[in-house]
């Protein structure tokens, strides 16, 4: 006669069920916590993540609302000008008109424009190089060089100041464009910030550049630099704004007249009376067009720039 044996662990083994199998699942326990809005392992949850950008946009409309504010009032009319209203109606051009009129806006911006495109292009071509050679080639005291051209980004301005002045005075460049731009076609904050992207460049592309028989002018304009178009748009841009936004050298050598747009605005904020807001925001206001137009047309280089300059 057979026996019937019972196992005395028969009783105490748990019985799987249809949910303890979906548990087995790779991913199905991450998947309900995102769900949850739980925190998910190397991500951030729902939660932080409406934070972090309800916060980015307050902060936004906290920088773009003295702009807005700028361009708001150039358009209300004159009498509306002291109003509070956020939204300027009826919408007025008296004072762009009067700004214009009173103000050789067209010359000064194009002065301006070619003073600080020919800046921006001597700095960015001598930081191009310059971060080239401290970042690929070999040569004696290179690092002492480095730290000596890193040191020159340390001197105040007023300490060069007076020497460029002697030396532009010398050579009859005094009251002229040409003597605002020459003294500033080098930037060492150029240098520094490129040369970081030049030491991440694949070193196996330079190899494969000299194999082919490229010389190191060759490779770097047709290698290393249409590779480092982000980067170089961003440096642009900050290089540009800098040379747009100076004052107080400009003031110095263009003694005789008010031939950038800087000197032309100061001169016509003496020279209107004080409570004429609408043209001195108008003026203002046309001031700015073409820092947002150079802006707006490489804003995806400058996004990526900032982008990858973490990656390494």
């Amino acid at each position: 006669m057979a026996l019937a044996i019972e196992s005395p662990l028969a009783d105490d083994r748990p019985t799987a069920t249809a949910s303890d199998a979906a548990d087995t699942t790779p991913g199905a326990g991450a998947s309900r916590r995102a769900a949850a809005g739980d925190d998910v392992p190397g991500g951030r949850s729902r939660t932080m993540t409406v934070v972090g950008h309800v916060t980015l946009a307050l902060l936004g409309l906290v920088c773009i609302f003295p702009i807005y504010w700028m361009y708001a009032t150039s358009l209300r009319r004159p009498n509306d000008v002291y109003k509070t209203s956020y939204l300027p109606w009826p919408l007025s051009v008296d004072s762009y008109s009067q700004a214009l009129d009173q103000l050789d806006l067209g010359r000064l911006l194009l002065n301006t424009t070619l003073v600080a495109l020919f800046t921006a292009l001597g700095q960015l071509l001598t930081s191009v190089l310059a971060a080239y050679a401290f970042a690929v080639w070999t040569f004696p005291a290179k690092r002492l060089l480095y730290l000596a051209f890193v040191g020159t980004w340390l001197v105040p301005f007023q300490v060069t100041m007076l020497p460029n002045y002697v030396l532009l005075h010398d050579l009859g460049l005094l009251n002229s464009l040409s003597g605002v731009v020459v003294p500033n076609l080098v930037s060492a904050l150029g240098v520094l910030m490129l040369r970081q992207h030049f030491d991440s460049f694949p070193k196996e592309l330079l190899e494969a550049s000299r194999m082919d028989g490229r010389s190191s002018w060759a490779t770097l304009w047709t290698v290393v630099v249409p590779n480092l178009r982000a980067p170089l748009a961003a440096l642009s841009i900050l290089l540009f704004v800098n040379a747009w936004n100076e004052y107080f050298w400009p003031a110095m050598v263009l003694q005789r007249g008010n031939l950038v747009l800087q000197l032309g605005i100061n001169s016509f904020i003496n020279s209107v009376e004080t409570e004429e807001w609408g043209p001195l925001t108008a003026a203002a206001g046309l001031a700015t067009l073409p820092i947002f137009a150079l802006y707006l047309a490489l804003q995806r280089h400058v996004i990526n720039g900032f982008v990858r300059s973490g990656l390494r």
